[in-house]
């Protein structure tokens, strides 16, 4: 009989094993272990985070009957207390640079644009809720247990570049100071959450370009006016510089023309955006800023759909561990979509993977039902039956 994959072996089978091979290696993470190797929990987290499971016992109850259909993956169904204990102890550091290393593949399909032609990297950073038993480890903030998650997005490839978790408490440019890379020659879009002069000019000294929010209190001086069409959303537009002085102590490092760009959103709120670009159209440097909303989606969808918001573990390990993996299951989703020939949205991909995660069926078929069956392949016996039936 012909072998039908599972929904779940079409969707890991887009994953480069070897990789995942060689960083095992590198961490020395199946080290003393003897039966339950590192690709036991990742099958395991993977299927938690495209199956929607949000603890531990239901996603042990929901892999139990299914441990042939892991078995032909390399994994197999594992107990309660060995994934704790693997959660726990196996390094999360594995699925991180198995994620950075995913991250930086595929960068060939950016999309031109007309007016600004850099990659374009969406920095922004969110909560996520946890539960008083990670307390030990994060601390309260505002009252609450919480992470924060720092991403880089692309907006061309609908995919991050980069991310990292940190307490809640720090602050997004601290993290943006010390942990987020930068690319040089690209165009960085951030809010209010970075505003740091310094930072500004480390970004400028790298050859690249930004976009952001100006606070209330912040004024240009020497100021140029540029003229702009009437009756537009650009309100002003006009090249100056930033303060000398960030205070009475501190001098501002940022000493070269910004461009101020007063714009009228939607909604008729007024934003004054700046940018070290200074020759682009007004409207596309509105148009850029107004792409920041992708990442804003992206953590939308990602909270949604693969519940990063329920853990299965208590400790720092286990969530980074368990975000990473999320991460990665995001990736394979949108890789499956782009693999599809219907006009699916990737939500439509991930609610087929999620309600048949262990269904022997093509997904392709379940997202088209009315596409007509292809040809049956005609066996041995049909032939010879059909070979009798002539004469």
């Amino acid at each position: 009989m012909r072998h039908q994959a599972t929904v779940f072996e079409q969707t890991v089978e887009l994953f480069c094993w070897d990789r995942f091979e060689r960083l095992v290696h590198q961490h020395g993470a199946d080290e003393d272990q003897r039966g339950f190797t590192s690709r036991h929990p990742f099958l395991a987290l993977l299927a938690a985070a495209l199956g929607g499971h949000g603890g531990l016992r239901s996603l042990i109850t929901a892999l139990a009957p299914n441990s042939g259909a892991l078995r032909l993956l390399g994994g197999k169904a594992p107990a309660r207390s060995t994934l704790s204990d693997a959660m726990r102890d196996r390094p999360a550091a594995l699925f991180f640079d198995l994620l950075q290393e995913l991250l930086g593949q595929g960068g060939s399909h950016r999309k031109a644009r007309q007016a600004l032609r850099e990659a374009v990297r969406l920095i922004d950073a969110t909560h996520l809720g946890l539960g008083k038993r990670m307390l030990r480890w994060l601390g309260l903030h505002k009252g609450h247990v919480a992470a924060k998650l720092h991403v880089v997005f692309d907006p061309a490839a609908q995919r991050p570049v980069f991310f990292d978790i940190t307490r809640a408490r720090i602050n997004d440019i601290t993290a943006a100071k010390c942990l987020l890379p930068v690319e040089a020659g690209a165009t960085y879009v951030f809010d209010l959450g970075y505003y740091d002069f310094a930072w500004w000019a480390k970004l400028v000294a790298a050859g690249c370009s930004f976009v952001t929010r100006l606070k209330s209190n912040t004024q240009l001086r020497d100021t140029e006016q540029r003229a702009v069409a009437p009756g537009g959303a650009v309100l002003a537009d006009q090249i100056g510089y930033l303060p000398e002085r960030l205070a009475s102590n501190r001098h501002n490092p940022f000493d070269q023309k910004g461009r101020e760009i007063t714009i009228r959103i939607d909604n008729g709120k007024i934003l004054r955006l700046f940018t070290n670009d200074l020759t682009s159209p007004a409207e596309a440097i509105a148009a850029l800023y107004k792409e920041r909303w992708q990442i804003e989606l992206f953590f939308k969808w990602i909270k949604q759909n693969l519940r990063i918001t329920k853990f299965i573990g208590t400790t720092e390990n286990a969530i980074r561990a368990q975000i990473a993996v999320a991460f990665i299951a995001y990736m394979l989703v949108r890789m499956l979509h782009a693999a599809q020939t219907t006009s699916h949205p990737a939500s439509s991909v991930l609610v087929i993977i999620r309600t048949h995660l262990f269904v022997r069926r093509p997904i392709a078929a379940m997202l088209d039902p009315q596409r007509p069956p292809l040809p049956k392949r005609v066996g041995p016996a049909a032939q010879l039956s059909l070979l009798l039936e002539s004469k």
